[in-house]
């Protein structure tokens, strides 16, 4: 196994020991001392474990090498990962939101220092996992890592909505404020929406690259210059590049000089293909079509 490879494994691991860590934390203080936010974040940990294993096993899936039925490799298991994340999101916002909004209709309890000092712990327990496991996913490219890293994000916003809208209780209980009381409610609709805002944004992600969206602009531009570098390319025809999970695969129609033989075609084409790849360590394929070009 590459140490690339290692890396992700290591930190979806550290991830999912963590989330089964925070679950368990957080539902139980939360059903103690019946802290609507608190619990409803459990719950959501909750979902993040199984999004977890589905992340790391659809990464499993995605470094298998390309086979007979799948000749362009697994890597789209991971962004199946991904938007299974991301449906999990959804459900946990909505989930969240609806035990929010019910809270407003009873009596507040008495706010707890211990579910106060457990959001804090979360918070920066989450933070420091994001941190370290977006850095990894954007340095393998891995989508099911990067969805995870945005999980925890989503967790970071949650507990910290905890803490604020706790805190916001505290502050009305010593100044005799009935309606912050109600802030915890408050902070778990707000943790809803900002959730179910990111499961959203996740989901179309995901969807683009199965409908095989085009890379940005900039890449394009960035192979299209490297083409262009190769002395006997005369003239880009077409260039498209598609993600294709963790690699990406680029296809180009380049018109070559129609007197030159097949052999030297054949070694214009090793010499694009090894410059796109060279300088792009997430390119794992570059399917190049020469079209004769001649003098008018």
């Amino acid at each position: 196994m590459s140490s690339n490879n290692k890396s992700s494994v290591w930190a979806i691991w550290l991830s999912l020991i963590s989330n089964i860590i925070l679950t368990f934390m957080k539902i139980i203080i939360g059903l103690v001392f019946q802290s609507e936010v608190l619990l409803a974040d459990g719950v959501h940990n909750a979902g993040d474990i199984i999004a977890t294993v589905a992340a790391l096993s659809a990464m499993r899936i995605s470094k298998l090498p390309a086979d007979e039925d799948h000749p362009y490799g697994h890597g789209k298991a991971e962004v199946l990962g991904s938007g299974f994340v991301a449906f999990i999101l959804v459900l946990a916002a909505l989930y969240i939101g609806y035990h929010a909004t019910a809270a407003f209709f009873h009596e507040p309890l008495a706010p707890s220092y211990i579910a106060f000092f457990a959001a804090i712990l979360s918070a920066i327990w989450k933070y420091a996992l994001y941190v370290y496991t977006i850095r990894i996913g954007k340095e393998t490219n891995s989508k099911g890592l990067i969805a995870t890293a945005k999980d925890h994000l989503a967790d970071v916003y949650a507990s910290l909505a905890a803490v604020i809208g706790i805190g916001l209780a505290f502050i009305g209980n010593v100044y005799n404020v009935h309606w912050l009381s109600y802030g915890d409610a408050a902070a778990g609709i707000i943790v809803s929406l900002l959730v179910l805002r990111l499961g959203i944004e996740m989901a179309k992600e995901s969807f683009d690259i199965l409908m095989e969206k085009t890379v940005d602009q900039q890449r394009l531009t960035e192979y299209t210059q490297l083409i262009q570098a190769i002395p006997q390319v005369k003239r880009i025809d077409r260039i498209r590049a598609r993600e294709h999970g963790h690699y990406i695969l680029v296809d180009a129609r380049v018109s070559i000089p129609g007197e030159l033989t097949v052999q030297q075609g054949h070694d214009i084409s090793r010499a694009i293909k090894q410059s796109i790849k060279n300088e792009h360590n997430d390119v794992d394929e570059v399917l190049i079509h020469l079209n004769p070009w001649y003098k008018e």
